[in-house]
């Protein structure tokens, strides 16, 4: 028993206590290599050697006045030649030099991603990413309203971001490591992982719907865009958590950085384009060019962004991707055509990246414009109209700001998510009744129904207005043969016009991309559509003008779809699909309608419109539905 007994507790002094044992902290900083080591002088190089342990080398570097932008040229034969003679030594030399330009010099936090993997990502980063303005993005699908329709669509701008800057940081490396003279230093590739990282700060509730729907009718005549947003969110991130600091602690210069960030997400700031300046960027001169074809590329829309959502997109919407993104980065190089330094990839990829722009093409026409959730993103921007004066949104100082006007205020922008729809939905507040009401139906599924699509002959330059106007038109185009069972008035019909394309309107983007042979990777060429196949397409965009009813009831429906194809005749607009079923009796009267495959070769000779028993047959169709 005696063994169980507890040990006796030690004397301890009236004077003595205990304390809990504290982490000990160096009182030496830790010096950070200045991550723009191109800058150094031959002082600064030298001070590098000494921190390094290096110091009995000085004189040498001295003497052969080695400054930064030397040391990433160094290799070990010119070592020797200098009068370092030991192996060991040069090893040792050149060993600490790669530090200044392999970002992998800090310790790293990893992200488990279902697209990328296990993604690393630099400390600052992290330091952005656990502040409110982006975790904010948690509360922000991606998709917006097409969530309603593919129930796997559930991600959000949060993992979105993440996946850019982590794609970022992986296209500038691969050029770092492929050409080395182009000198991209470590403070670069910092910088560009931070602006993919931040790039979507801007969006608001429902992602595209916010900025492309709600605010233009909100607010006409505004011309607000996400990205503008997204360079306020960024500096109230970085001034509401004292971030300044932080990033020259890891080697950032500001403002300059600063600026070259900003301008990845929106372009050149205004003021260097009203000026009309050669180079109107601030933050990187014009060697650096290439590095604004990552994040946002303005010249082609091949860039980072896309590769991150076509990837994750089509993981969670169930779609195949065709684009590898891991065979342009093997491929990716950077060549100066006309005066600037562009990204340019294989000739034998211009098939490759046909297919990608195919991809943004099928993801658009398949999920983003969606029918159903075209519809539900038109009745969420409904309800948030009426929503929008009863909506109240604490900002700085105490300021009140709705829905449409919080935009204006970063505090009362960083509180606006997602969560706006669950707060009318589950309100009992008498204002926002009607705002409920639509809410209540989206949930519900009660929708309002697609009587159907058709195109213009030439894309239509489509205002507020000129919808509201086709509305109308919609109401008074009365079918010339047939019954008005309905009542129909022009708030009963929604207009949504949609635009399909490969990313540069009616342009073909492969027009703005270079690329290398490889018997000589230094010299960018152009190469034309006709050189690639004759399947690619004529046209690379197309206007698609879709009509709804809020009306639903099958005797309301039946005459709304004869409406509308009495409407499309009226508009010179090309027959709706299925126009022949609906409104049999309407169809024939367009003669341009009468030829399904106008414009198509058949080899079928019975099929032409010179086969006597194809004439009588439409003639004797034509007598029986005017009888």
């Amino acid at each position: 028993m005696e063994n169980r007994k507890r040990p006796a507790e030690p004397s301890v002094s009236p004077g003595d206590k205990f304390h809990t044992p504290q982490k000990r902290v160096s009182l030496v900083p830790v010096w950070q290599p200045d991550s723009d080591f191109m800058r150094w002088g031959i002082g600064e190089t030298c001070q590098y050697l000494q921190r390094e342990g290096l110091g009995k080398w000085e004189e040498i570097f001295r003497a052969e006045k080695i400054t930064g932008v030397g040391l990433r040229y160094l290799r070990d034969a010119d070592l020797e030649k200098i009068g370092i003679k030991c192996l060991g030594d040069r090893l040792q030399i050149l060993h600490s030099l790669r530090k200044l330009w392999q970002i992998e010099a800090e310790a790293k936090k990893v992200f488990n991603d279902p697209i990328h993997g296990h993604v690393e990502l630099h400390p600052l980063l992290i330091k952005i990413i656990d502040t409110p303005q982006f975790q904010r993005l948690r509360n922000i699908k991606q998709l917006g309203g097409t969530y309603y329709v593919f129930p796997g669509a559930s991600h959000n701008r949060f993992e979105h971001s993440i996946g850019v800057g982590y794609l970022a940081g992986r296209l500038a490396q691969a050029l770092n490591d492929r050409q080395p003279e182009l000198l991209i230093s470590r403070r670069d590739i910092l910088c560009v992982e931070i602006a993919g990282l931040c790039h979507d700060l801007g969006h608001g509730p429902f992602s595209h719907m916010f900025d492309g729907m709600f605010i233009p009718k909100a607010r006409p005549g505004l011309n607000w865009k996400h990205e503008a947003a997204s360079l306020k969110m960024f500096d109230y991130l970085v001034e509401d958590n004292g971030l300044k600091p932080v990033m020259e602690e890891h080697g950032l210069v500001l403002p300059e950085d600063l600026d070259f960030i900003k301008e990845q997400i929106a372009g050149p700031m205004e003021s260097s384009l009203a000026r009309g300046e050669k180079w109107p960027y601030k933050g990187r001169t014009k060697d650096k060019s290439f590095l604004y074809e990552i994040v946002a590329n303005k010249r082609n829309g091949i860039d980072v962004d896309k590769w991150d959502y076509f990837a994750r997109d089509c993981y969670h919407l169930g779609i195949q991707n065709n684009f590898d993104y891991q065979r342009f980065l093997k491929f990716a190089r950077v060549i100066e055509v006309d005066g600037k330094k562009h990204i340019c990839t294989r000739d034998k990829e211009v098939g490759n990246l046909y297919d990608m722009f195919h991809t943004r093409n099928c993801l658009h026409r398949r999920a983003y414009q969606h029918k159903v959730g075209n519809v539900i993103e038109t009745m969420i921007t409904e309800a948030f109209l009426k929503a929008d004066p009863h909506i109240k949104i604490a900002g700085s100082q105490g300021k009140i700001f709705t829905l449409s006007t919080a935009i204006d205020d970063m505090v009362a922008y960083t509180k606006l998510t997602d969560n706006v729809f669950e707060q009318i939905l589950n309100s009992s507040s008498p204002e926002l009744a009607e705002a409920r009401l639509i809410l209540h139906k989206i949930i519900c599924r009660h929708l309002y129904k697609c009587l159907g699509q058709t195109r213009p002959d030439k894309a239509l330059t489509v205002t507020q207005e000129i919808m509201h106007g086709w509305e109308a038109d919609l109401a008074k185009a009365i079918p010339q043969n047939g019954s008005q069972d309905a009542d129909l008035k022009p708030e009963d019909f929604v207009v949504s016009v949609v635009v399909m394309d490969y990313g540069m309107k009616e342009k073909n983007p492969i027009n703005n991309v270079r690329f290398y042979c490889k018997d000589d990777p230094t010299k960018a060429i152009k190469i034309c559509k006709n050189q690639v196949s004759k399947l690619l397409p004529e046209h690379f965009a197309e206007q698609l003008i879709r009509v709804y009813c809020k009306k639903t009831d099958e005797k309301t429906m039946e005459t709304a779809k004869k409406h509308f194809v009495q409407w499309c005749m009226d508009m010179n607009f090309s027959k709706p699909q299925d126009g022949d079923i609906i409104a049999p009796e309407l169809t024939p009267l367009k003669a341009s309608w009468h030829n399904n495959n106008e414009g198509e070769d058949s080899d079928d000779s019975s099929s032409k419109e010179t086969n006597p028993l194809v004439n009588g047959f439409k003639k004797a169709k034509t007598q029986l539905n005017f009888k």
